[in-house]
């Protein structure tokens, strides 16, 4: 987050202002919410997600297989996939399936095969390859790192996705893909024909692979947080695939709407609504600030600036151990029902707001933190919970968590109002760091006073993706 300036997205400041009063419709800029207890309709389980016990073994012929288990889980998944597509081609869009041609299997350290795209040498990648109909994966060093951090079905995701470009290559001016269309909306396209293929293993329908709800579409989740541009990428470039606040929206709306809502992903409707971009020409911090009193000063002002309209006082932020005398206790950071304070462990934030370390995150080591916005979005979660007490709103249920990470999600959108005024502005990757909290099991932007969070961390994510698109009237509609 950076201080004051001016910014190029426009927000309306009465998004923010509805709390105190009932809650207004409008038109849904976010794939639609389900409740606390279930995902996009469906329940919310708990089991090991992966290969089936009973799987058929494929019959499928893969050049240069070495028969490792990473091998054996993306041939599965190339055969799953498939079968999905055999049926939802047909289904969706009228048109008959037509597997690939062709299947590699490669070691970037050691092998140099080539396809249609290229040498394969020291390619860290899993690909679709449109010249010679094939796709590709890296099982020496992609695969096995993705699945020792996330397990199998992050490998799977990754096969989804890539088979996603295959897609839009059968579907042509359907998908309406060109060779103009830019990177992102591609990626875009790919990412939320994943999405489409899981709701699928979900319901239960695949021969090989099943998923959990909630653990398993967290770690799959968690996997495509990993594999996020770099924050200060533009969407502009020719190899853009979009922040992780771009790419779990994509695969959640596919989850949630399937196929068509897919296609239908354009260069129009992805450009109005993709947060990546390069960094403000000012933000010599590239986005993190010096996490101190002085900026938790600014962020009260900025969150009683954007909540002003709900007509209740906000609560005062007071330095402490992160817990309260009395009532419920989430430290690093609590909100104090009593007194109607937030208390907060600066030494802790500070800790929390460190720089990430995408490198090392990437090769599975610790480094660094999740950011400033990870710890300014913990404690505005706590603040946006003295406001629901001050207009009668529940605290301790499932669904104040989600309320809370709403309005979150709603102040963010506000700080990119453009009139001057702003004392915090949201700067680029901001909101991958707030997903990263929604994501870690001890995160607190969507837990409510108690610290409970919805076991889904695909319901977590949605709830401040939706006060972010939508605003807070969404917040408190969606979450009652």
């Amino acid at each position: 987050m950076s201080r004051g300036g001016r910014r190029y997205a426009l927000v309306a400041m009465a998004a923010l202002v509805a709390l105190g009063t009932t809650a207004c419709g409008g038109s849904s800029a976010a794939p639609a919410t389900a409740g606390a207890g279930n995902v996009a309709g469906l329940p919310v389980t708990h089991f090991e997600s992966g290969l089936k016990a009973d799987a058929p073994k494929p019959n499928l012929q893969v050049q240069n297989a070495a028969g490792t288990e990473d091998d054996q889980i993306a041939t599965a998944a190339i055969a799953d996939v498939q079968a999905y597509w055999g049926e939802m081609l047909p289904a969706d869009f009228g048109k008959q399936f037509e597997p690939v041609k062709s299947l590699l299997s490669y070691d970037a350290k050691t092998d140099t095969e080539e396809t249609a795209c290229g040498s394969v040498k020291q390619l860290v990648n899993a690909f679709y390859c449109a010249g010679d109909d094939s796709v590709a994966w890296d099982r020496g060093v992609l695969l096995p790192m993705l699945r020792n951090r996330f397990g199998p079905m992050s490998v799977v995701t990754v096969l989804a996705h890539e088979f996603g470009h295959a897609v839009q290559y059968r579907l042509g001016p359907a998908a309406g893909i060109s060779k103009s269309t830019p990177s992102v909306v591609k990626e875009q396209q790919a990412d939320c024909f994943a999405g489409g293929y899981f709701r699928w293993v979900a319901e239960g329908k695949s021969k090989f692979y099943q998923v959990s709800t909630a653990e398993g579409l967290d770690k799959i989740m968690a996997a495509m947080f990993l594999i996020r541009d770099q924050a200060g990428s533009s969407a502009t470039d020719k190899q853009a695939h979009g922040t992780a606040f771009d790419r779990t929206y994509a695969f959640q709306a596919g989850f949630e709407k399937g196929p068509k809502e897919c296609a239908g992903m354009n260069a129009q409707n992805v450009k109005a609504r993709v947060v990546e971009r390069p960094f403000d020409p000012g933000d010599k911090g590239k986005g993190d600030k010096t996490f101190d009193e002085q900026i938790v000063a600014l962020l009260k002002d900025s969150l009683d600036d954007a909540f002003k309209g709900a007509g209740v006082p906000g609560p005062q932020f007071v330095a402490g151990n992160g817990s309260c005398a009395g009532g419920a206790n989430t430290p690093p950071v609590s909100y104090c029902a009593n007194d109607n304070t937030v208390n907060y462990d600066l030494n802790a934030l500070r800790k929390l707001a460190q720089p990430v370390d995408q490198e090392a995150e990437f090769k599975g080591q610790a480094g660094g933190g999740s950011g400033d916005f990870a710890a300014f979005a913990e404690l505005a979660s706590r603040y946006a919970l003295g406001i629901q007490k001050g207009v009668g709103a529940s605290l301790d249920t499932p669904n104040a968590g989600l309320r809370t990470a709403c309005l979150v999600g709603a102040w963010a959108k506000f700080t990119t109002r453009t009139d001057g005024k702003a004392k915090l502005r949201l700067s680029a990757g901001d909101l991958d760091e707030a997903i990263s909290d929604l994501l870690r099991p001890d995160g607190l932007v969507s837990a409510n006073v108690n610290g409970d969070r919805p076991d889904s961390g695909f319901d977590r994510v949605e709830s401040l993706r939706r006060g972010y698109l939508e605003g807070s009237p969404a917040c408190s509609k969606a979450y009652p």
